[in-house]
């Protein structure tokens, strides 16, 4: 099962890189490009602001994902460091799981709103492009930040580490903070 688990996570882990890395980049050379344009030209890129939206949105949403895979989440662990190790065992599991179940409920529902929007064919302002196109990144998102949990909830039901996700424990997690 791990064998798979890896399989699956190397290659979302190689398409999230990808989006970010592209989306960022894409964001640098627009906006330089159109601050280039304003101060030496006197004319700016008319679509500028909206395509730095969109690529806010799709890393934004790709980056969740990509930030669970990694562990580096926001977790709320006042109580749970009080624990001892089963009841924190329990506890991951718990959680992973439930924001799994979330994050799968939310995929599900961004999805009608992807349609909704492409059946009232919503077109941006500036490039009168369908954002139904840009949209469809969210539920793409939460769905793989949900496989993320998923496989996280899988890993610690077959193993006695704590995992917070796929390839990180608790104490890999521990020991990377402290090196910071």
């Amino acid at each position: 099962m791990k064998h798979l688990l890896k399989k699956i996570s190397a290659f979302t882990e190689q398409l999230e890189r990808v989006l970010i890395i592209s989306g960022i980049i894409a964001m640098m050379v627009n906006s330089t490009a159109n601050a280039i344009g304003r101060y030496a030209f006197n004319k700016s890129i008319f679509f500028s602001e909206e395509l730095n939206q969109f690529l806010i949105v799709g890393v934004t949403f790709i980056g969740f994902a990509y930030a669970v895979r990694k562990g580096r989440n926001i977790r709320m662990t006042a109580l749970y460091d009080a624990l001892g190790y089963k009841a924190r065992k329990v506890l991951t599991t718990i959680i992973a799981l439930f924001t799994a179940l979330l994050l799968f409920y939310l995929a599900y529902l961004s999805v009608f709103y992807v349609a909704e929007l492409k059946s009232i064919n919503r077109l941006s302002p500036a490039l009168q492009f369908p954002v139904y196109y840009i949209y469809a990144i969210i539920p793409i998102g939460f769905a793989m930040a949900g496989l993320q949990y998923a496989m996280s909830f899988a890993m610690n039901l077959l193993h006695p580490e704590i995992y917070v996700s796929l390839d990180v424990t608790e104490e890999e997690e521990t020991d990377s903070m402290g090196a910071l």
